[in-house]
């Protein structure tokens, strides 16, 4: 397990918008008397979510104050969990998804689009648009490859279509999230949907096939079993000669 620390820059205060923090009490509230101290993931993920995807120590003490834990009990939590960021990410994190299915469809051309734009993996491009990471499976594998951005997936992704979304991103320009082929969610991609255009999928056939090579394998179990049981009969029947 790799060491997480805390980012060696770190603001000098937190504390949570009006809205945010009408939405923690009303987490807080959730749970009886004594038992605050469950809302602590919740509380730290909108912490980050509101500093541009990362958690200072600041607002890791201002949730440990809200939730009357002590300070190290909440960091012990932030750095434990890897969905939380301790460092600056910019402002589009980008995790990319390089696990076998992902890397099969791509996801090294991927990396190669991120390493030339970005940098290496956890720095922050000089704009301070983007920072990237590699992660394990985000579970989009019907639509590989696909990455990440902040709180949204963008699938069936290619060199080219990828290189579009960054620039698009960097610019502030609207975006298309999920499929960026027209893809609905995990059906067969635009103009190949023949998958299930077999008739015998429908009319019971595969079904009786199926189940004939059982009733044929039992029947065929159950000659052999009466075959031994004959002879072993004959045979002692020869024997009392």
């Amino acid at each position: 397990m790799s060491v997480r620390r805390l980012a060696q820059k770190q603001p000098d205060s937190f504390d949570f918008t009006p809205e945010n923090r009408a939405w923690a009490e009303r987490e807080i509230a959730k749970y009886p008397p004594g038992r605050q101290a469950s809302a602590v993931i919740p509380l730290l993920w909108r912490a980050q979510a509101q500093n541009d995807y990362w958690l200072p120590q600041k607002a890791i003490e201002k949730v440990a104050r809200m939730l009357s834990m002590p300070d190290i009990r909440v960091l012990e939590i932030a750095t434990f969990y890897s969905m939380f960021n301790l460092e600056p990410v910019g402002q589009h994190f980008i995790q990319l998804c390089g696990t076998t299915p992902c890397m099969l469809r791509g996801a090294n051309a991927l990396k190669d689009v991120l390493s030339r734009r970005v940098g290496e993996q956890r720095h922050v491009s000089a704009d301070g648009k983007f920072a990237w990471l590699e992660v394990e499976c985000l579970g989009a594998c019907c639509n590989a490859p696909m990455v990440q951005i902040n709180d949204d997936y963008y699938e069936d992704l290619t060199p080219e279509n990828f290189n579009k979304l960054l620039d698009d991103l960097a610019a502030g320009r609207p975006v298309q999230k999920g499929s960026q082929i027209g893809r609905k969610s995990s059906e067969p991609e635009p103009g190949k949907a023949d998958t299930l255009n077999d008739a015998s999928l429908f009319d019971g056939s595969v079904v009786g096939t199926w189940k004939k090579r059982f009733v044929d394998a039992r029947a065929a179990e159950k000659e052999a079993a009466e075959k031994a049981a004959a002879e072993k009969a004959a045979a002692a029947a020869a024997e009392k000669k």
